[in-house]
């Protein structure tokens, strides 16, 4: 069953609020409280009533008009003038309208008497009031932070959007690279890799753009990219790659790793000096645990191949996708660039 609206439940709430303090003489009948008349339960209604007037009054205009425009000095005014008109109309309807019976004759007070009197009515109306403000203001906070986190996931949904966006090129860049690599080395090979590039571009353009994708098909696409970018390394390049054999289908963001990867083969590789890539990849129960090194071989200032956009993009992805639920380290020493990689999966 749908639960209901909030603001139904809302306007449920009131309706009950209100049925209780309208039955409270039902709750002290007794011996010594018989219960009342019609005449005697309509004089009890007036003051109930006149709750409801003031209340209203400012959960529908003065809140919104003077609190909410931040003009506390004519709210207070106006509530002045409301509870004064409304406390003299009671006193008159009373005097007029409703008199007391026989039963009930009227109070002689002196003028002190007086005073005492309406000022604790007027103290009444003014609680009826702030508990009007509190409820006002409490609903108008939920509303602006329901459209205020409403607004956030779609700015947030745009960006990581934009993110994979500016990802999608970048990673195209740097495989036609290889390509162009393989084509001076071997034609059909390089018109085998092209077969096999429309593959992982299927996956990027397609696959990549759902919020989750299985985990097995995020490997099937790292291993195939390695062996991609395996063709065009040099014999002294040793490359280690450990990855699940089995792995699940448990379900991940698409794309987090290959930054990571592009990073290695960007920065580990020298054509003339010995280099190597170590890639590692685990899975457990609770957590994915990705770890790479590579010897470090920084591209000069004038090497603009790839903008340096990769890792701070997977930086704002995974605080966007994994708050809270993930680890991520990357730094170099004088020969070693290490990142690591660690994403708790949710508990189910």
């Amino acid at each position: 069953m749908n639960a209901l609206p909030s603001k139904y439940a809302n306007w449920l709430v009131h309706l009950t609020a209100w049925a209780v303090v309208f039955g409270m003489p039902l709750f002290f009948t007794g011996p010594n409280h018989p219960l009342m008349n019609g005449t005697e339960y309509l004089r009890f209604l007036i003051v109930p009533l006149s709750f409801m007037v003031v209340f209203y009054t400012n959960y529908f205009r003065l809140i919104e008009r003077y609190l909410f425009a931040r003009r506390p000095g004519r709210f207070l005014l106006s509530n002045v003038i409301l509870i004064s008109i409304t406390m003299i109309a009671i006193h008159l309807f009373f005097k007029y309208i409703l008199p007391p019976d026989s039963l009930h004759p009227p109070l002689h007070r002196p003028w002190q008497h007086s005073v005492r009197f309406f000022a604790g009515n007027a103290t009444l109306y003014l609680l009826v009031v702030g508990v009007s403000v509190a409820i006002r203001m409490t609903g108008g906070w939920y509303r602006a932070e329901a459209e205020r986190q409403k607004l956030e996931y779609n700015h947030t949904k745009a960006e990581l959007q934009n993110l994979k966006s500016q990802l999608n090129p970048h990673f195209l860049f740097n495989t036609l690279n290889n390509i162009y690599s393989l084509i001076q080395i071997d034609t059909n090979r390089a018109q085998q890799v092209v077969h096999e590039l429309s593959r992982l571009l299927r996956y990027v353009l397609y696959e990549s753009s759902q919020a989750t994708v299985p985990l097995k098909a995020e490997i099937d696409f790292l291993k195939d990219y390695i062996e991609l970018m395996r063709i065009r390394q040099p014999h002294h390049v040793k490359i280690f790659v450990s990855l699940p054999e089995d792995p699940s289908q448990k379900p991940i963001a698409p794309l987090l790793f290959i930054s990571l990867v592009e990073n290695a083969f960007k920065h580990g590789v020298n054509n003339d000096k010995p280099s190597y890539i170590t890639i590692s990849l685990c899975e457990t129960d609770h957590s994915l645990n990705c770890t790479i090194k590579n010897s470090y071989f920084p591209k000069p200032a004038s090497d603009r191949s790839g903008s340096g956009i990769g890792l701070k993009n997977l930086s704002k992805r995974l605080e966007m996708i994994y708050p809270g639920r993930y680890r991520f380290q990357y730094g170099h020493d004088d020969q070693t660039y290490t990142a690591i990689l660690n994403i708790q999966f949710p508990e189910s």
